[in-house]
């Protein structure tokens, strides 16, 4: 209909920004500096030598890359050709990479040559019988005469695909969660899914163009993907991408791009308070630091906040809801132990197992509702409707809301212990163990017991030149909690499994326990 305006894409949207911030810094690297403008032309060539090679509107294109610059040029490539993405976690092993390429339907792969042997691994067998199209991005050339070279793909001169997207309908990516029990599921994003969530992001934090995020999370995790690597770009911001979580790196990073913004993971802010004072100094460029992916202790918080002078703001979100839902607002009252208020565009509700709404400060299931909520999960139709009431996505976090309207996780529903009838929250049992000087990192899980049901099992991993032992640890949970929360165990490790963003894994201690216990967990 003639006068109808068409919402952009992605595409659009960053083709737009680039126009507007063309020689301005898009991604800061040691390797050299990308303008938007430079983002724009390479990625075009990366589109149109995609399509050169056979890949159509709506192919699934796996991408199995690690945090800089070749990251952001082939996601925008690959949606600039119509693809679908799905960013490959790079700790899976290759047959957990092969069942999600077979799963989402892919036919085809980018890869770095850091991970030639788990993407060769990934696609032995009928895997590779169904990838039309191999790119491997890398410095020497590939002994496969079949595989594409990114660097010639950047370079080319073959025209990007003109593609007529309905960025409501069609699907941008598709992330796999890692989910407690069973297979990954694959989330599905549409673009318009996506472009609410940045925009919704970028409002809340009150990001301007002369903001830089420093982006350590692996961008292939639905976190930084949002936050880290499609905000900036669809607001003008700059990128620092570091490949891994080296303390050192970071603060150097930070000092020589100026970084303004820190993503990252409780766990990752435990690390950082490790830093030398002297390498403080090097995050006077940080105006604010950003917290998800699990809950944040607030002894860790306070710990961090005082120690480098700059504020936490701690929120939280679902892979399914793009990922962001809820932050401590920038400017106003940060309440410790809330991931804060949704963000723009976002509703939140606090419902029961029917799915009736309750009061102010009831316990029930947080809810969520908005733009940018998922189209649904990838041929899984009942795995869907199971996560919906109605059009309200069921998080699985066991919350409250307060009467400003600040969320509050208790716990995840599935991680709640019950102990001879008795509900017992493993995060107010962190809380205490975080509490405690020498613990510098706990989780909690839950262990069968013939007797009570189920009993708490602590896991422990102290600081450095520690004496605290099990005895006195326990001995703190006592003066700290309610007979019912003191763990019935308490080990102390070395080290706690963590994915790669940095999350404590507890189906992993939970599974480490039934070992001990000899359950056969294969």
């Amino acid at each position: 209909m003639v006068g109808t305006r068409v919402s952009p894409d992605i595409p659009a949207r960053f083709r737009a920004a680039a126009a507007r911030f063309g020689e301005s810094i898009g991604v800061c690297s040691d390797q050299g500096d990308w303008s938007y403008a430079a983002l724009d032309r390479t990625s075009d060539g990366v589109a149109g030598a995609l399509a050169a090679a056979g890949i159509r509107e709506g192919d699934r294109l796996g991408l199995l890359c690690g945090n800089g610059a070749e990251f952001v040029i082939a996601y925008l490539g690959a949606l600039k050709a119509g693809v679908t993405l799905v960013p490959l976690n790079l700790l899976l092993n290759p047959k957990e990479m092969a069942y999600i390429l077979a799963d989402s339907g892919a036919v085809g792969l980018i890869h770095q040559e850091a991970f030639d042997a788990a993407a060769a691994a990934a696609l032995e067998g009928p895997a590779e019988l169904a990838m039309r199209v191999r790119v491997r991005i890398g410095a020497t050339p590939s002994a496969d005469p079949a595989m594409l070279d990114f660097s010639a793909m950047m370079r080319s001169a073959a025209p990007a695909p003109a593609r007529a997207r309905d960025p409501h309908h069609a699907t941008a990516a598709i992330l796999y969660t890692s989910g407690t029990t069973g297979r990954p599921k694959g989330a599905m994003l549409s673009h318009a899914n996506l472009i609410a969530n940045a925009d919704g992001v970028a409002q809340a934090l009150a990001l301007t163009p002369a903001d830089r995020i420093l982006v350590v999370l692996p961008m292939f995790h639905a976190f930084a993907a949002t936050v880290g690597v499609l905000t900036p770009l669809l607001h003008g911001l700059g990128i620092v991408p570091v490949p891994k979580f080296d303390p050192g790196a970071i603060s150097t990073a930070i000092a020589r791009h100026g970084a303004s913004v820190f993503l990252g993971v409780p766990s990752l802010y435990g690390v950082l308070l490790r830093l030398d004072s002297e390498q403080l100094a090097h995050w006077r460029s940080v105006r604010v630091c950003v917290s998800g992916g699990a809950a944040m202790p607030a002894a860790l918080m306070t710990a961090f906040q005082e120690r480098f002078g700059i504020p936490i703001l701690e929120g939280d979100g679902p892979t399914e809801c793009g990922p962001v839902t809820c932050v401590n607002p920038i400017a106003g009252l940060r309440k410790p132990g809330s991931i804060g208020l949704p963000i723009p565009t976002v509703e939140t509700r606090i419902l029961d197992p029917e799915g009736r709404e309750v009061p102010d400060g009831t316990y029930g299931e947080v809810c969520v509702r908005g733009p940018s909520v998922m189209q649904g999960y990838h041929n899984q139709p009942e795995a869907t409707c199971e996560s919906f009431f109605d059009d309200w996505f069921r998080t699985g976090d066991l919350g409250y809301r307060d009467a400003d309207g600040y969320v509050f996780l208790v716990d995840r529903i599935k991680d709640l212990i019950i102990t001879n009838g008795m509900n017992v929250y493993p995060r107010v049992i962190e809380e205490a163990l975080y509490a405690h000087p020498e613990v510098a990192e706990a989780a909690v899980v839950a262990d069968s017991d013939a007797r009570h049901g189920e009993i708490p099992v602590a896991y422990v991993v102290l600081r450095t030149g520690s004496s605290a032992t099990e005895a006195s640890l326990r001995a703190w949970c006592r003066e700290h909690l309610g007979r019912h929360e003191v763990p019935r165990r308490l080990v102390i490790r070395d080290a706690l499994p963590k994915n790669a963003a940095g999350k404590i894994l507890k189906r992993e201690l939970r599974r480490s326990g039934e070992q001990e216990r000899g359950v056969d967990t294969a």
